[in-house]
C-alpha cells in the first residue's frame, strides 16, 4: 500500500493521509462477486480510466476522457461486450453514462473483471458520486461531490482501490 492508494477502511476511504467517508454496496463487501448482487468486491483494483459530463463540469485530470450522449455500459453477462463500454443504440441490458442526476458527472473505472471478463462475475464498479452520505450503492463506492472532486485530479495510473 502507498499513500496515493485509495483503501477501503471501517470509517472510510483513506487516500492521501485523509479519511473520506464513502459507501460501498447495498449487501457490503463479498469476495465472490456475481452480477446484480449489490456487493462490492474484494481485492486491489487498478483504476483503469476517468470519465467525466464536459457539459457540467471542467476536466478533472488531462487524462480523464468525456462522457458523450449515447454512450453506455454494458452489464449483460451474455453478450460479447459485458462489462464495456458501448455506444447507442445497444439492445442489451445496459447502464447509461450520460444521467439525468448527477451521480455519474465524474467517474473513476476500476479493472473489477475487465478487460477479459468473466460472464457474471459482475460488471462496472466504479468510484461515483453517492446520492446522499450513507445510500448504499449497488456494488461501486461512492462519495460526497466535494471529496470525489478533491480526490480525482490527485489520481494517477498508478493508484489502485484497496478493498479488504
Amino acid at each position: 500500500m502507498t499513500p496515493d492508494d485509495l483503501v477501503l477502511t471501517p470509517i472510510g476511504l483513506r487516500f492521501q493521509g485523509v479519511i473520506y467517508p464513502c459507501t460501498v454496496g447495498k449487501t457490503g463487501v463479498t469476495g465472490r462477486k456475481r452480477e446484480g448482487d449489490g456487493a462490492t468486491p474484494r481485492g486491489v483494483h487498478r483504476l483503469v480510466g476517468m470519465l467525466y459530463r464536459p457539459d457540467r463540469i471542467a476536466r478533472p485530470a488531462p487524462w480523464a476522457v468525456p462522457i458523450r450522449p449515447g454512450d453506455l455500459w454494458s452489464d449483460d453477462a451474455s453478450h460479447e461486450d459485458y462489462n464495456m463500454m458501448v455506444r447507442a443504440p445497444y439492445p442489451y441490458s445496459h447502464e447509461v453514462l450520460r444521467r439525468a442526476d448527477p451521480l455519474y458527472d465524474l467517474i473513476l473505472l476500476t479493472d473489477w473483471n475487465w478487460p477479459y471478463a468473466v460472464k457474471g462475475r459482475g460488471s462496472a464498479i466504479f468510484i461515483h458520486q453517492f446520492r446522499r452520505p450513507g445510500y448504499p450503492t449497488e456494488g461501486c463506492i461512492a462519495l460526497s461531490r466535494t471529496n470525489l472532486h478533491r480526490i480525482a485530479p490527485r489520481i494517477t495510473l498508478r493508484t489502485r482501490l484497496i478493498v479488504p
